[in-house]
């Protein structure tokens, strides 16, 4: 607060203070608490339902750097997230170009590219479990094949990944669209006289104007890959061979922690994707000045 002001002034800093604070506090309890409460646990073996914690220090990390299982889901999740966020965000940004253009039935195909993101996951698992069938499955019908599209070590995670990009890539169509529509429309007209092509446009106009909603799709897809578990859990069974070569860090968390009831363990392998995923966000911080355009 300054030392001199007004009373309105005055009066201005505390009422903003207190229509942030709902949130301030929602953050620090839902948030910010949770993790110190995680990387404390990650120094104890705990017994079922959390009882009995046995401060054993760096145990559980020396034993996840040398589990093998940790790093195949480490590649696993970079898999997905690597097949998920750019296939996900150059087909929506694609659809937005398309569907921001005054065309027939444009709020339709909005809508409708938008309805997986309101439908219910276990309802989403469920269809795709019946398209990817291998005996009676819509896409080895059409195609004529025999493909196990899901119990198939070699293939299964691009399977999961296809989920993945057809379920977000509504919501992402909509930041984009937004984005889209602040861009001015002087811009084309003037690249319109000086003879630049639709192609040229998108490039030189498009794409840098919406290089700030470009980075905020990709930070937060690139976030939400690396923790991807519901499409896992719903999609693959148990007894599923191909779940070794599927399953991400979150699920290998979630089956430690309330399957094995070994929640240190399962805090460890939380706090290595916190980790990966810090890195990767500061790399993108850092990168992001060389290609995001905000005037």
């Amino acid at each position: 607060m300054p030392k001199k002001g007004t009373t309105q002034e005055k009066n201005e800093f505390i009422w903003g203070w207190l229509f942030i604070l709902p949130t301030m506090i929602g953050l620090i309890i839902l948030n910010i608490i949770p993790i110190f409460q995680t990387i404390y646990q990650s120094f104890f073996k705990t017994g079922d339902f959390g009882k009995g914690n046995i401060f054993i220090g760096a145990d559980n990390y020396i034993k996840m750097f040398g589990d093998a299982e940790v790093w195949q889901a480490v590649i696993n999740t970079f898999k997905y997230a690597l097949i998920e966020v750019p296939f996900s965000i150059v087909i929506a940004l694609v659809l937005a170009v398309l569907l921001n253009r005054k065309i027939k039935g444009r709020a339709a195909y909005r809508t409708i590219f938008f309805l997986p993101m309101v439908a219910a996951p276990a309802a989403i698992a469920m269809v795709w479990r019946w398209l990817f069938n291998s005996e009676f499955g819509l896409l080895n019908h059409v195609f004529g094949t025999k493909i196990n599209w899901i119990s198939d070590p070699k293939i299964a995670v691009f399977a999961i990944g296809i989920i993945g990009v057809w379920s977000i890539i509504g919501y992402n169509m909509v930041l984009f669209i937004s984005g889209l529509q602040e861009i001015p429309g002087d811009y084309y007209e003037a690249a319109s006289i000086d003879g630049a092509t639709g192609v040229k446009q998108f490039f030189k106009i498009t794409i840098p104007l919406l290089s700030p909603t470009i980075f905020f799709v990709t930070i937060t897809r690139v976030i939400g890959g690396l923790q991807v578990f519901d499409l896992i859990y719903m999609v693959m069974d148990k007894d599923n061979p191909a779940l070794y070569k599927t399953q991400s860090l979150v699920y290998l968390f979630y089956q430690n922690s309330f399957v094995e009831n070994n929640k240190g363990y399962g805090s460890t392998i939380v706090v290595l994707l916190l980790a990966i995923i810090m890195l990767i966000t500061v790399f993108q911080m850092i990168a992001q000045k060389k290609w995001v355009h905000y005037n």
